[in-house]
């Protein structure tokens, strides 16, 4: 069993203040440090630090940056396929307020340059069981990763982060795709426009045969084989909300990949997602988005003194 991520990595500069500034404002920080960051990059921890076998297939430039990440993917165990490109390491400039907040401006850098995917790195997704796919890296790539996944037998999960309109033709590639609540209603249109539970779970079923979307500390919602499962959040003294999506996206995928041929059933489902809301919880715990990730063994504890 192993899962293939195929997206971004960028080195995140993290700017803490009192609250958000508003459109021509200028405010103070309390405070500035640099973590490894970006959608693939963090996700890949993630699945590696929740036990599973991961390679991740990216793009870097050759500066001290990349040095940095690439520090970080070995010491967690990944299996890095990274091209090293004439352009800047990706880099984000993320601010954090007080309440755990956040806004984030990303510099693709290098990530643009990961187009046109490689034999090699054809065969890397194609030998993989699970593919996980963001949208921090050109749209052509995912479709290319999520083709050859689909012709291989791989199961296709796509974390349709940042939000942009996906062609029906990647749609219709994918296996499982998990959003949050505000993606899930843009992605779907009229049919999101209400709030209720209920109309969340009907506006994101058309889109994929499971679907997964998360609802921040109000816990998640389980979409599949017709039927929709409301998980309970975590309530926990969040400190920084970056990265956690990603965590729970890796960590879900992570779980996913240990329960086999049943993984999109909805009982799998279920489980996977309540190990990685647990994650995630612990992740808004902690300050930067890798570095917050947590081990198997701390969701474990995590959850058995829940």
């Amino acid at each position: 069993m192993s899962v293939v991520v195929v997206g971004s990595a960028n080195l995140d500069l993290v700017y803490t203040v009192e609250r958000i500034p508003r459109p021509g404002e200028t405010v103070l920080a309390t405070g500035a440090a640099s973590y490894p960051g970006g959608k693939g990059n963090n996700q890949v921890v993630a699945v590696a630090r929740s036990g599973a076998e991961v390679a991740f297939v990216a793009a870097m430039g050759t500066d001290d940056a990349s040095g940095t990440l690439l520090a970080v993917l070995a010491d967690a165990g990944v299996r890095a396929h990274v091209r090293r490109v004439d352009a800047p390491t990706g880099t984000a400039l993320i601010t954090v307020d007080a309440s755990a907040e956040n806004v984030i401006v990303v510099n693709p850098g290098a990530n643009a340059a990961l187009v046109e995917l490689t034999a090699e790195e054809r065969e890397v997704v194609a030998a993989a069981d699970v593919l996980l796919l963001q949208l921090e890296i050109p749209l052509g790539t995912v479709l290319e990763a999520a083709r050859t996944a689909r012709e291989a037998g791989t199961l296709v999960v796509l974390n349709a982060a940042p939000i942009q309109p996906l062609p029906q033709d990647l749609l219709d590639l994918v296996d499982l795709l998990v959003v949050n609540e505000h993606e899930a209603r843009e992605l779907a249109g009229e049919r999101g426009a209400a709030g209720s539970v209920d109309a969340l779970s009907e506006a994101v079923r058309p889109l994929a045969p499971a679907a997964v979307v998360t609802l921040g500390g109000e816990g998640a919602l389980v979409v599949a084989g017709g039927a929709t499962r409301r998980l309970s959040g975590h309530a926990v003294d969040a400190v920084d909300t970056t990265g956690a999506g990603d965590t729970f996206c890796g960590a879900l995928v992570a779980a996913l990949d240990r329960r086999g041929s049943e993984r999109l059933g909805l009982e799998s489902l279920v489980a996977a997602a309540e190990w990685a809301g647990a994650a995630a919880a612990i992740a808004v715990t902690r300050p930067g988005a890798v570095p917050a990730i947590p081990t198997a063994d701390e969701v474990e504890d995590f959850l058995a003194r829940r």
